[in-house]
C-alpha cells in the first residue's frame, strides 16, 4: 500500500486561515509508521483526507489498491448491542479466529456481555480497535486509539499488531512521543505552519521495536528528543 499527497491544503469552513498548505508527502508500506506533531497542526485533518472522510481544499491524494480505514479515539459503538454481538456482527467471514485471539489478547473476554456504555474509556478504545483490526484493510490509520489505556497494555497491543499484521500498513497518530519513537519504522512530523506557507513534513527514523526486542532507555530518550526537537523546528518555506 502506498499513499501520495500532492499540494494538499485544508481550511475549516469559515476559518480565516488554512490548517496546512501545500503538503507533499508519501508513505509506502507495509510497516508501522507514525504521524506526530503538536496539538492543532492538522494531524487528524490530514488523516481524514487520506482516508477519504473529508475532501481537501485543494490538492490530491493517490493510493494503491486496498481498503483504507480510519479509527479515532472518540468513536463509539451502538449502545443497544452487547460487545460480543456487535463484534461478531461486524467481523468479516473468515476472520472469526482473529477476532477471538484479539479479544483474549487484549483482555476483553470477561466483558463481552457488557454494553459499550458500561466500559471504562480504556476498555472502549480497545474494543473499538479490535473491530477495526478484524476488517480486511490494507492501511489502518489509528488516531489516539490507545488513549486512556495503561502503558504496559499499550506496549503489548502495539507489539502484537506488528506481529499479527506484518504485511499491513499502519499510520499511528499519538501525542505520546515515547511510544511513537519505540514502535515506528518512520515518524512523520507535521510542523506548525503559518497560513500561505508550504508545510514540510519531516522524517525521523523510528526504533521499530518488536516483541522480544529490548531497547535501552537511553536510546529511547535520545530518539524522543530528536522527535520533539524536529516537531518544534520551523516547518515551512515561503
Amino acid at each position: 500500500m502506498y499513499i501520495i499527497c500532492k499540494e494538499l491544503s485544508y481550511s475549516y469552513p469559515g476559518a480565516p486561515s488554512n490548517v496546512f498548505s501545500g503538503v507533499n508527502w508519501s508513505i509506502k508500506g507495509p510497516g508501522f509508521f507514525s504521524l506526530f506533531g503538536l496539538s492543532g497542526v492538522g494531524k487528524s485533518t490530514l488523516a481524514r483526507i487520506i482516508s477519504g472522510n473529508i475532501a481537501p481544499k485543494s490538492g490530491k491524494v493517490t493510493s494503491g489498491n486496498g481498503k483504507i480505514l480510519y479509527s479515532y479515539d472518540s468513536e463509539r459503538l451502538p449502545g443497544w448491542l452487547s460487545i460480543e454481538r456487535h463484534l461478531k456482527k461486524t467481523t468479516p467471514a473468515g476472520n472469526s479466529a482473529l477476532l477471538e485471539g484479539l479479544i483474549s489478547g487484549y483482555g476483553m473476554g470477561r466483558l463481552l456481555r457488557h454494553r459499550f456504555s458500561a466500559l471504562s474509556m480504556g476498555q472502549k478504545n480497545r474494543v473499538n480497535l479490535i473491530r477495526y483490526l478484524v476488517q480486511d484493510f490494507e492501511l489502518l490509520i489509528t488516531d489516539e486509539v490507545l488513549a486512556n489505556v495503561d502503558e504496559p497494555t499499550r506496549y503489548e497491543i502495539l507489539g502484537s499488531i506488528k506481529r499479527l499484521f506484518p504485511q499491513k500498513t499502519f499510520l499511528y497518530i499519538s501525542h505520546n512521543a515515547i511510544e511513537v519513537a519505540r514502535f515506528s519504522k518512520t515518524v512523520y512530523i507535521l510542523p506548525q505552519a503559518s497560513d500561505g506557507a508550504t508545510a514540510l513534513i519531516h522524517e525521523v527514523t523510528g526504533l521499530d521495536q518488536h516483541e522480544g526486542y529490548v531497547i535501552d532507555d537511553r536510546t529511547v530518550q535520545g530518539k524522543v528528543y530528536e522527535i520533539l526537537r524536529t516537531a518544534s523546528m520551523e516547518g515551512t518555506m515561503p
